[in-house]
């Protein structure tokens, strides 16, 4: 098993210590772009895949990095839902 299909079996664990960094690698694993709404978007980032039209808002958590568990499932439902793990 690679270092990418570790990274999606971890998030499917659902860890309590899961990064906004591991977050955003998995996006990015799985076709996604991120994108900084704009100058005053502040912590809020999206994932943007445009080949499969699709996209994620987020925040980026402080002062840590670790996500929330409310955040990990909604990310899990919008991949799953989309059939994209």
């Amino acid at each position: 098993m690679g270092t990418k299909e570790k990274l999606v079996e971890r998030f499917k664990r659902q860890p309590k210590d899961f990064t906004f960094n591991e977050l955003t690698r998995l996006f990015q694993i799985l076709g996604f772009e991120m994108s900084h709404k704009g100058k005053t978007s502040g912590s809020r980032v999206e994932f943007i895949n445009n080949e499969k039209d699709l996209s994620y808002g987020a925040h980026k958590p402080h002062p840590d990095s670790a996500i929330k568990s409310y955040v990990m499932k909604q990310v899990l439902e919008f991949l799953t839902s989309n059939k994209i793990i």
